[in-house]
């Protein structure tokens, strides 16, 4: 199958600042790949590059079996894109800013617009004002905007960033739909949980991208076996208690990582470190009483591992 994207050592510099490092991926047809990272990563700088908004300082990227550098107009012809700000005009209704975009993409059934006001939802909000609407129904409405063309691709930059949770994952199921009907997606977040949507996530820091697979394989590369640890006897010993274990446990020879999760503790430990060998050495330096239970790792657990490497 010939991937939709095929990235090959892609690489842009701002001066002597690397924003994106000699970075490789494939993606293949009816995939939803996440892209994820903390902000200043590099993940707008490579949706740029795709688009062929920036020329790569090294390398290549194919996109649709387009260059992206050298055919930009057919790649952005054939593509839809939702940047973080959501480009949408405030003094327009949401129905003239679908009119607008399906006028500059060169779409003249009118059924199209109408389509996606009941596709999206939209119907009821056809009329307002986009100054009126909540970054909620925004969001939306930039999707709209984005897939007015038909695209076989989606590139979406940040497109839950600012919007409530319960927004968000009516989104995702937004994006699943699109999938379902054959459009391919790649998708930047750094929301940590919003990997387990994907079919495949890219893990990206300081413009390096450090691991593409699927989210299930990524867990079980984690190297060595995560514990959740709970303290204290009462709610405010637990407070008192917390950040002075953490510190405890990144201290211990065969722990890897300890992190707060909430009220509790997360450590990462060396598989030879058991259940017991944990309680033993933390109830030997006077943490009592505590509880140490078997964790499933999360995508955070993932992407800390990796950059701590």
């Amino acid at each position: 199958m010939t991937p939709i994207i095929s990235v090959h050592d892609l690489t842009y510099r701002f001066g002597d600042f690397v924003a994106v490092d000699h970075v490789t991926f494939d993606v293949e047809p009816g995939q939803v790949i996440g892209y994820l990272g903390p902000n200043g990563s590099g993940k707008t700088t490579t949706i740029r590059m795709l688009l062929g908004i920036l020329r790569p300082s090294e390398g290549s990227a194919q996109v649709l079996g387009f260059d992206a550098a050298r055919q930009s107009e057919q790649v952005r012809a054939r593509t839809g894109y939702m940047s973080q700000k959501f480009a949408l005009y405030e003094e327009l209704t949401t129905e003239e800013n679908l009119t607008f975009y399906a006028d500059v993409y060169g779409v003249t059934e009118r059924q199209r617009v109408e389509e996606l006001l009941d596709q999206l939802g939209l119907a009821p909000i056809a009329k307002q004002q986009v100054r009126t609407l909540s970054s909620g129904w925004r969001q939306r409405l930039a999707l709209a905007a984005a897939i007015v063309h038909h695209p076989q691709l989606l590139l979406l930059d940040e497109p839950t960033s600012g919007v409530d949770p319960s927004a968000r994952r009516s989104f995702w199921e937004l994006i699943y739909a699109l999938v379902a009907e054959g459009v391919s997606s790649l998708v930047t977040t750094h929301y940590m949980d919003e990997a387990e949507y994907c079919n495949q996530v890219g893990i990206l820091n300081e413009g390096r991208l450090l691991a593409m697979e699927t989210p299930t394989r990524l867990k079980e590369s984690l190297p060595g076996r995560m514990w959740d640890i709970v303290i204290g006897r009462s709610e405010q010993d637990q407070i008192d208690q917390l950040l002075p274990v953490l510190d405890l446990l990144n201290s211990i020879p065969g722990v890897v990582r300890a992190s707060l999760a909430g009220d509790q503790l997360r450590a990462l430990v060396e598989n030879q470190m058991g259940q017991t060998d944990l309680t033993s050495i933390l109830t030997g330096a006077g943490v009592t009483p505590v509880q140490v239970e078997p964790a499933q790792p999360m995508m955070e657990d993932v992407f800390m591992s990796l950059v701590n490497r």
